[in-house]
């Protein structure tokens, strides 16, 4: 069996190498971000039966936590890294031809990089590599906000610098106030001695850690940096921003209150707060006329609603935040890659603009309905599914408050179908401009039109054969919920 420290250590060799592979070759260093998430994908994949049955557990230098650093690939780590590596390889893919400006060979390290932060974080098993896993994914996402170098991504690279270094700070100074409480910082350590700590210090450690951790996932009233920063970069890059990097703060905000500290109090504050992000996200999306800042406000919305499945505390809660993850992922992601060359082909990012697209470019029209489709939550598509599950776990709680929030959110999604059936309507049912110049320069290579297809068929598979990931729900759950469970396999008896 292959080891889970690969799936951090290989595509890190891969992003350091990727300059020297440049300098015998310009062409060739263009496909290392895919051949090292096609790498992680393999491995991942492979090693998720096994997680199925026990986590995996990685001990450094052959000493036992928590003494040693070591990583924890249980079914919950190695499916969200199956996740980060099929999109980090298909959004690797589309960007092989269309990055076409900028210092490329920053592109390709920094992108791998930022995969390599966010598999990290799902896998580390001790809370100061989390930090340090959370700080390579985003500084990597500064970077390739400002990419291009234009004014306007520049300054939305500065505020979601600014912000997410404050985001940074409140975790360091929490993991700080409770490594001085505890004594140590392995996850599976704290949680078996929380228990006997001061609730007060704990409180306090605690809610630095979900701001700071908040700031990446876009919980209200920590998103102000994500419209600008999501609708500033390439298209690529936001689908991964959206697709991959604020799940990462989500998976770090559910670990460390399931899992370090047990809090089952703040959970009811969690699924109000998710609720108001819903709302805020929504109505914001349905107010703009930008395509990459309504996908970037959409993407607020559906945080919320995870974090309110995440707040349920029950089997099927998780599982469904979990598939919502999945869901969310590959839909957004083909939403920001279908608008890349759309924006390309017209030249202006207003949703005006794409007056009969569905004539113009069908593939990419179709895909980014089908995207449109799942967010909505519409059978057959996987979107449905995830949302289906969330709705059977608010009804099992047999809960007042959790069924009036859950009332309260399904606003949101009304609001969601809205402006998403408003796209379809200007792709589909609105004239072109006559006076507007076909541009051969903006028509999707087949390195485009291959990983949005591909998107495309996942979304609808999952969809009509939701099994495919299933089995792996629940397991991914009990991982989070099963504190005992967690403590024992990491810790020995």
């Amino acid at each position: 069996m292959v080891s889970p420290i690969l799936l951090i250590a290989v595509p890190l060799a891969l992003a350091f190498l990727t300059p020297m592979v440049g300098l015998a070759s310009k062409s060739a260093r263009r496909y290392m971000p895919a051949i090292a998430m096609l790498f992680n994908f393999i491995v991942a994949m492979s090693l998720l039966p096994k997680a199925l049955e026990a986590p995996i557990i990685v001990r450094t230098a052959g000493w036992a936590p928590p003494l040693s650093i070591h990583l924890v690939a249980g079914p919950l780590g190695l499916l969200l890294s199956s996740l980060v590596a099929l999109i980090g390889l298909l959004v690797a893919i589309y960007g092989i031809d269309y990055i076409r400006e900028g210092a490329r060979a920053r592109y390709d390290v920094l992108y791998t990089l930022l995969l390599v932060g966010a598999t990290g974080v799902v896998l580390t098993g001790d809370l100061f590599n989390l930090f340090v896993f959370f700080e390579v994914l985003c500084i990597s996402s500064y970077a390739l906000v400002a990419y291009r170098g234009d004014s306007a991504g520049v300054e939305a690279g500065m505020k979601y610098l600014i912000q997410g270094a404050i985001g940074s700070s409140l975790v360091l100074i929490g993991i700080g106030l409770l490594y001085g409480t505890v004594g140590t910082l392995s996850m599976a350590d704290i949680a078996s001695s929380v228990g006997s700590v001061a609730g007060s210090r704990l409180f306090i450690s605690l809610a630095f850690m979900i701001a700071g951790f908040g700031v990446e996932a876009a919980i209200f009233p920590l998103n102000a940096w994500l419209p600008d920063a999501h609708s500033s970069a390439p298209s690529s890059i936001s689908a991964v921003l959206s697709g991959v990097a604020i799940k990462a703060g989500l998976y770090a905000i559910a670990r460390v209150v399931y899992t370090v500290y047990g809090a089952s109090s703040i959970l009811p504050f969690l699924a109000v707060l998710g609720v108001v992000t819903l709302l805020v996200g929504e109505m914001c999306a349905f107010a703009q006329e930008d395509i990459k800042r309504l996908l970037a406000f959409s993407s607020i919305g559906q945080m919320g609603l995870i974090l309110f499945a995440l707040a349920l505390s029950s089997a099927t809660g998780i599982s469904g935040a979990v598939f919502l993850i999945i869901s969310h992922g590959l839909a957004k992601a083909l939403l920001f890659l279908a608008t890349g060359y759309m924006i390309y082909r017209t030249g202006s990012r207003d949703i005006s603009s794409l007056a009969g697209m569905g004539k113009r470019m069908p593939i990419m029209s179709l895909c980014f309905t089908v995207g449109a489709f799942s967010l909505m939550g519409l059978p057959p598509f996987v979107g449905f599914a995830s949302k289906f599950t969330i709705v059977r776990a608010v009804l099992g709680t047999g809960s007042t408050f959790f069924i009036t929030l859950l009332a309260i959110g399904l606003i949101g999604t009304v609001i969601e179908g809205a402006y998403f059936l408003r796209i379809v309507q200007w792709l589909y049912f609105k004239p072109a401009p006559e006076a507007m110049p076909e541009q051969t320069e903006g028509r999707a290579p087949l390195t485009a039109l291959v990983p949005v297809g591909l998107l495309a068929v996942l979304i609808v598979t999952i969809g009509l054969l939701p099994g495919i990931v299933g089995r792996a729900l629940g397991p991914a759950a009990d991982d989070l919920l099963d504190r005992a469970a967690y403590i024992q396999h990491v810790m020995g008896d």
